[in-house]
């Protein structure tokens, strides 16, 4: 099964693909690290964001996607443009999203730690919430 991971920060959709066969992690090498609106965006770049997702997520015959949640409020709040980005990806047609919270993430993590460092897997650095949220998604799957 192909999970992206994705975190919603500011305008960005940053996202990492995660495949799980034969009870085997790899990374699949992908063109797009992260998906981007700009700051003063309308309805078409809107548009334009969930073209370029539903084109990236089918190109690499994506199974599910899997969101990081973020606080609705408090110090932590996400913006209001990742929410945005969120309902883009959620009404996506024919694309299965479940978002992950963070005390699922803990629970998880707690009983299923990540196999490798994640200095280890090559991908750059700010994309290591998309990765975490992948592997914390293959692993409420099994």
């Amino acid at each position: 099964m192909r999970i992206c991971g994705v975190e919603l920060t500011g305008s960005d959709a940053v996202v990492c693909l995660l495949n799980l066969e034969n009870q085997q992690f790899n990374i699949p090498d992908c063109r797009a690290r992260k998906l981007s609106i700009p700051k003063e965006h309308n309805q078409y770049d809107i548009k334009q964001f969930q073209a370029a997702f539903v084109q990236l997520m089918k190109d690499y015959k994506v199974d599910k996607v899997a969101i990081k949640g973020r606080l609705p409020k408090g110090k932590f709040a996400g913006g209001a443009v990742s929410f945005k980005l969120e309902a883009c990806i959620q009404l996506i047609a024919d694309l299965d999203v479940i978002v992950i919270t963070s005390s699922q993430a803990k629970a998880v993590l707690g009983e299923n730690p990540l196999q490798i460092p994640f200095a280890d897997t090559e991908l750059k650095g700010f994309q290591e919430a998309a990765f975490v949220t992948a592997y914390i998604a293959h692993q409420a799957i099994v």
